[in-house]
């Protein structure tokens, strides 16, 4: 009883606390809850205009992408680590509406990174005016999609970083294919398995560069996490912070990866550990549609608050799965995960939240805590893309069914939803391939 009132009385003076601010947007989201689905449409096109928005007022104005707009602080300096995989994502979205702006900010982009690069080919952590200045194995693999992104659509002037971010990588992988020696100064201590997400980078780099090992590097890292991975499907080691109740967002990192290496050497048994992991994360989903931000070893929610970028990774993934094996609650919780984070945006918002996505739901949550987040908005324009895809798919098949049990008809056909955010993705949509 004394404990209990304690905690309320703390939980009281904390909102007092609280500027006025993130009090109403606290109140909003705890008793207005969920809103109306706005559609992909316009989720897509105002999440593209809000990342342009958050290139032109992060608070270093060097070309990269603000790593957040809080509702205490502002917009934040450039990040590093995302604004390598936005590149991709503004590629893709440049080519499907011939928006030479778009593909502007993206060379933008590329031309920061280049030039941040450190000796070696690695690339820092954490936002660009953050210290100490170091280079993290985990930030590198992430820029590299960027780099690889922009071999693809520019040609050879960015080939050189991509080959040192590569080989960097390389090199200082470990002979069990776990990377130790650069880790991350802003997250825990400990080998990571979310650095699949790593290995993607590395196959899209193999793509263009072959022979270097970069392929056979994230194959080795992919075999090692396996070794962590529980009958279950979940992984050991995988948070930022806390291993034992990991984010769905590092859970999706983890995920995501071993679909793309997975899908590069076209191996069942990686399909099948894939397979593992998104059954355990399917029990999970709540009756609203979304999933507790952190879960436990047994797929049990440890957290009321939902982290909403995991949620539309998770989405991502479950549509590729969906591609590869016809199952179609893959498919269905996708749609459902999906729609529940388009259900917190707001149309009404102002212009530095309007189309962004919240680090949590409630706002309040442990992650990302009163920020929109540029990397949960890129997420999730990647995967109502795919969305769109794969509804006009089925459509064409069988007739597709939209959030709520209601029919849609995408008007986004030709956008890629496997394969989207690739290198091998770009080329399709070069080809006119849907």
């Amino acid at each position: 009883m004394l404990r209990a009132t304690v905690g309320f009385a703390l939980r009281a003076r904390d909102y007092a606390q609280l500027p006025a601010a993130l009090k109403a947007a606290q109140k909003r989201d705890r008793r207005e809850g969920l809103g109306a689905d706005p559609g992909t449409d316009w989720s897509i096109n105002e999440g593209l205009q809000w990342l342009a928005r958050a290139q032109d007022n992060s608070a270093t104005r060097d070309g990269g992408v603000s790593r957040h707009y809080s509702l205490t602080d502002g917009w934040a300096a450039s990040y590093p680590e995302t604004t390598g995989y936005i590149i991709p994502t503004m590629l893709l979205h440049a080519r499907l509406r011939s928006d030479s702006l778009l593909r502007a900010r993206a060379q933008q982009m590329l031309d920061w990174l280049v030039s941040i690069q450190l000796p070696g080919g690695g690339f820092q952590g954490g936002m660009v005016n953050q210290v100490p200045v170091l280079p993290v194995t985990f930030n590198t693999g992430q820029i590299l999609m960027g780099l690889a992104a922009g071999v693809s659509e520019f040609g050879d002037v960015y080939r050189d970083a991509m080959v040192a971010a590569g080989d960097w990588l390389v090199q200082t992988q470990d002979a069990d294919g776990c990377w130790r020696r650069f880790p991350s100064p802003f997250a825990g201590h400990g080998d990571k398995a979310y650095e699949k997400h790593v290995s993607w980078g590395l196959i899209e780099a193999e793509r263009l560069e072959r022979g270097r090992g970069y392929a056979e590097a994230a194959r080795r890292n992919v075999q090692w996490s396996l070794q962590h991975q529980h009958l279950n499907g979940w992984f050991d080691c995988c948070c930022l912070e806390d291993p034992t109740r990991p984010l769905t967002h590092t859970i999706a990192y983890a995920l995501r990866g071993l679909l793309e290496v997975q899908d590069f050497f076209g191996d069942p048994l990686l399909l099948a550990a894939a397979r593992r992991t998104a059954d355990g994360v399917l029990s999970a989903i709540r009756p609203d549609g979304a999933l507790p931000g952190k879960l436990d070893s047994d797929w049990r929610g440890a957290v009321s608050w939902s982290c909403l970028t995991g949620n539309v990774q998770i989405a991502h993934s479950f549509l590729i799965l969906y591609d590869k094996t016809g199952h179609e609650p893959y498919r269905d919780a996708a749609y459902r995960l999906n729609c529940a984070v388009r259900r917190t945006l707001r149309t009404d918002d102002p212009d530095e939240t309007r189309g962004a996505v919240k680090g949590s739901f409630p706002i309040d949550g442990e992650y990302g805590s009163f920020e929109y987040l540029n990397w949960a908005t890129k997420f999730a324009i990647d995967s109502f893309a795919a969305e769109e895809n794969t509804r006009a798919a089925d459509t064409r098949r069988n007739g597709g069914v939209g959030c709520g049990g209601t029919d849609l008809i995408s008007h986004s056909t030709n956008i890629l939803a496997f394969g989207l955010n690739t290198t091998a993705g770009l080329a399709k949509v070069a080809q006119g391939t849907s």
